[in-house]
Parts: structure tokens; C-alpha cells; sequence
């Protein structure tokens, strides 16, 4: 038996593709699909997030990118939910620039882009407010990355939850306190005192804890703290996902079907801090409406802060976590929602050669 510790996105979806291989698994969280999932804005953008030294990032979410079209039609069937259902969508991402400077910018960016063999697309202003009426007049130029898509975590999270219990896959609503070592190497987990059966003998453990992961293994993984907000307005007041970088900070607008206009998101280095400040919310305002002026007059629906499990040199740790019995699924800091159906493949044997691009192995010794 498995027994995954951790039910965000990428716990789920792991416990999902064993369930679904028949192979028996439970899920041990206190609150699945609560954390960094319940925050994160779903963007599915490998091509518009890449930076100069981030190729390997670019090889795993592409490859993650591709699998997402299948990985949704099989989880809504197994859900029992129709289409739509994950609000997943495939409009691209437009990356917008202010000034001459960023413009700059933007044009290294897309020659970057193009000698990978990436599609981009070069806007003028006009051309980009051409695609989003609501773009603030001073926007000078864009690009286009047609592929990029995104999704809602929240669906999908429920999607995973219902699909499991259709699966018959245990959730297990307690905390982890160690796992369970011995001669064998690791044979289960302990819980907390309190908690429903203390422990749970396994054959494997995935240790997919996200940002906590590091407090059950010698895995490098640190928190992230990124505020997010989440504003509501009868009519969505974009089609696609829009970025910027204001006052050299990036912002990113995500639209969802039902009107609901996702900001994000703050990046701060506060060890296990969740709290929601009136800086962080402040900035995220003052950002977003020098991309999109409209935003001032739409409903604050909601402010969350969420926990991103970061890594050195920012690749996620999937594979063999240094301990017979132990696998481990973490460390993918923005990426989870894109890399979850890859990090699924990846522990099911399916992705040899991107594996060794996120083995844990890399860190040890």
C-alpha cells in the first residue's frame, strides 16, 4: 500500500493515477485541498514564466503542459462532472510592457523564446488592446504565448476528492507527525497524538507536503508566503490571462467563466507566515490596475495567503527520497497546479528521462 502524505493538488493527483493503477493507497491530510492549492491561481504558463536560466523549469512544464488536456477529460469522467467542469482553458497568456525599457525587455524575451522553438507572438499596443479592450491605454507592446493555458485548483482539487471516493481511497483527516523507520527503511507514518489510528503501515510512503515537507525528511524545501487576491464582477472583464511588471514587481491577472479575476501574487521569504497584510493587498491593487485599470470597480471577494514549497535552485523534488520506502512529490513552488500530472507520471514510472531533471538525488552528497 501507498500512503500519501499531503492533499494538495499534487497529492491527489499522485493518489489519483495509483488508484486508478489499482495499486491500494490512502491519503493522510487534515484538511486536503486547504493550503498553497486553495491559493494558487492555476496558471498553466511554462512559456511565459520562463526566465534565462530556467530550461530544465521550461523541459518539465511543457512536458506537464501536454499532458493537461488528457489529465482533465480522464478526471472529469472519473468525477462524474461534465465538461467545463474545471473551468480549464487554453486562450494563452499576453505579457504586457509600459514602457520603452520593458519593452526591451519583452523583445530579448521573445528572441529567448523563439531559439527554444517556443511560439510567441510580438503585439503592438493596439494589437494587444485589440485583444483586451481593458488594457490601460499607456500598455506599449506584448507578447503572445499562444499555448500557455490555465485552470481553476479549486475545481480541480474537488474533482481529485470526488474521484478518489468514487476510487474508494481513504482520506485520513490527521497530521503526520514522523514517519515510521526501521531496519526496512520507512514502513508508514505516525500520526499525531489524537488522531485516528496512530499509525499506518505501508509499503511506500510519498511524502507530498508541500512547504512542511522538510519537517518529516532531508528534503531542501522551504516556504514561500504569496498573497493573492480574488475580485468578482457580473461579466468576466478579461478573455485570457494578462501579466505585466509594475514598479519592477510582477502581477498577473487570471479570469475565471464566472466572472471572478484572480490577482497575484506576492513572493516573500517569511519562513511559515500566513498572515494578510494591508501591504500586500495594497500592492497587489495599486499593480493591477496600471495593467487594467477596470479592476477598482469590481468586488473584493476575497484575500487568501498561501505557503509555496520553494527549492534552490527552484526545480521540483520527485523520485526516490534518499530512503527505501520513501518517495517524495514537493518542492514545485509555482508550478504545482501545471506540474501535477507530470510529477504523477513521473512516480509511476512513465517519464525516464525528465525524471533525473527533478530527482532528489541531486542534493545529496
Amino acid at each position: 500500500m501507498h500512503v500519501i502524505v499531503g492533499g494538495g493538488v499534487v497529492g491527489l493527483s499522485v493518489a489519483w493515477r495509483l488508484a486508478r493503477s489499482g495499486q491500494p493507497v490512502t491519503v493522510v491530510d487534515p484538511a486536503p485541498a486547504s493550503g498553497a492549492t486553495h491559493a494558487a491561481a492555476g496558471m498553466l504558463a511554462p512559456v511565459s514564466e520562463i526566465t534565462f536560466t530556467e530550461e530544465p523549469l521550461l523541459r518539465l512544464g511543457a512536458a506537464s503542459l501536454a499532458r493537461w488536456p488528457a489529465f482533465a477529460a480522464e478526471l472529469t469522467a472519473d468525477a462524474g462532472l461534465g465538461a467545463g467542469a474545471l473551468d480549464y482553458r487554453t486562450d494563452g497568456t499576453l505579457d504586457v510592457a509600459f514602457g520603452a525599457d520593458d519593452l526591451a525587455v519583452l523583445e530579448e524575451t521573445a528572441g529567448f523564446m523563439e531559439k527554444l522553438g517556443l511560439r510567441v507572438e510580438r503585439l503592438s499596443g493596439r494589437e494587444c488592446r485589440r485583444l483586451e479592450p481593458m488594457l490601460a491605454p499607456s500598455v506599449r507592446g506584448g507578447l503572445l504565448a499562444p499555448d500557455d493555458a490555465w485552470v481553476d485548483p479549486r475545481r480541480v482539487a474537488s474533482a481529485l476528492l470526488a474521484a478518489l471516493e468514487r476510487l474508494g481511497v481513504p482520506i485520513v483527516r490527521a497530521r503526520v507527525r514522523e514517519l515510521l523507520r526501521g531496519d526496512e527503511g520507512v514502513q508508514g507514518v505516525r500520526l499525531r497524538p489524537g488522531d485516528a489510528d496512530e499509525e499506518l503501515r505501508a509499503e511506500r510512503v510519498v511524502l507530498a507536503a508541500g512547504a512542511w515537507s522538510g519537517g518529516l525528511a532531508q528534503v531542501p524545501v522551504r516556504p514561500v508566503k504569496g498573497q493573492i487576491l480574488r475580485l468578482r464582477s457580473p461579466q468576466p472583464l478579461l478573455g485570457r490571462c494578462v501579466r505585466g511588471t509594475v514598479h519592477g514587481q510582477a502581477v498577473y491577472l487570471v479570469p475565471r467563466g464566472d466572472g471572478e479575476l484572480v490577482v497575484g501574487a506576492t513572493q516573500e521569504e517569511l519562513g511559515f507566515d500566513t498572515r494578510v497584510t494591508a501591504g500586500g493587498v495594497y500592492e497587489l491593487l495599486r499593480d493591477a490596475r496600471e495593467l487594467v485599470p477596470g479592476v477598482t470597480e469590481l468586488e473584493l471577494a476575497e484575500v487568501v495567503a498561501g505557503l509555496r514549497p520553494g527549492t534552490p535552485d527552484n526545480l521540483p523534488l520527485v523520485g526516490p527520497g534518499g530512503e527505501k520506502g520513501l518517495l517524495v512529490a514537493t518542492g514545485h513552488h509555482r508550478g504545482g497546479v501545471l506540474l501535477a500530472p507530470l510529477t504523477a507520471a513521473v512516480l509511476m514510472g512513465e517519464e525516464g528521462e525528465l525524471a533525473s531533471l527533478c530527482s532528489p538525488g541531486r542534493f545529496v552528497p
